[in-house]
């Protein structure tokens, strides 16, 4: 049985992102609260504070606090995993098996708040709607935004990665036709070339590509939970369990 090496950098990136929590959390709760945050405090507070508010904009605050924790692990493991190749390890986003697998925890968050706010009922019943001749497509529907969320991220992830192998193989074959202009041997060179034109195309394909596919995937994955949250359910207060005021 052969274990693909995308398998090994996932281990890897796990355990990174594991061992780096658990010093952050701890690091936290030492930290003394009537004293101003300093050191990476502050960039992981404002980190935690800037998504709390865009789950709370598209969920409410009572459900904000249960849905975070799980943005932010999504957010952090899907732009690691965007540019880890920037040290020469395969992208797992590159994967399509990890992308489909992101993509139905998505979809299965959906259809427990479709289930919560719809019931059981009303929720079968919108594979009939609006007329009962519809029940294929919606059946198709219901699958469909699992899909796309998950080839979108593959294709990209993986479209940068092969741009990037085909820059490095033309960058190799013109630093050998340079040498060649000045002896006249044919062995293949080091590939001088690519440290001058590939940092910067590592800059687009690997970071500002990778930063914003996490960004679409995570957006999508708290619109598409907020699209099921009632109206009134999302003005309730975690505090007090009545609505806001704002709703008024």
């Amino acid at each position: 049985m052969t274990v693909q090496s995308d398998v090994y950098v996932i281990v890897l990136i796990t355990i990174i992102l594991g061992a780096a929590i658990i010093l952050l959390s701890k690091k936290i709760d030492k930290a003394d609260p009537l004293e101003k945050p300093k050191g990476i405090i502050v960039p992981v507070l404002w980190g935690v504070e800037t998504v709390y508010n865009m789950v709370k904009t598209n969920v409410g605050d009572r459900y904000a606090n249960a849905l975070t924790p799980y943005i932010i692990v999504l957010w952090v493991y899907i732009f690691v995993s965007n540019i880890i190749s920037l040290f020469g390890l395969s992208s797992p986003t590159a994967n399509l098996s990890v992308t489909l697998l992101l993509a139905f925890i998505t979809w299965v968050l959906i259809q427990i708040t479709e289930f919560r706010f719809q019931g059981v009922g009303g929720y079968f019943h919108s594979f009939l709607e609006p007329i009962p001749v519809m029940l294929p497509m919606n059946i198709f529907g219901k699958f469909s935004t699992m899909v796309s969320m998950s080839l979108r991220l593959f294709g990209n992830i993986l479209c940068g990665s092969i741009m990037m192998q085909l820059i490095y193989t033309f960058t190799q074959y013109l630093s050998n036709k340079l040498v060649g202009l000045f002896t006249s041997s044919s062995v293949q060179v080091f590939n001088f070339v690519a440290p001058v034109v590939a940092p910067l195309l590592h800059a687009y394909f690997d970071l500002f590509a990778g930063f914003i596919q996490t960004l679409v995937f995570v957006t999508l994955t708290v619109v598409l939970i907020g699209n099921d949250i009632p109206e009134e359910a999302k003005k309730v207060s975690v505090n007090t369990g009545t609505v806001t005021p704002e709703s008024h």
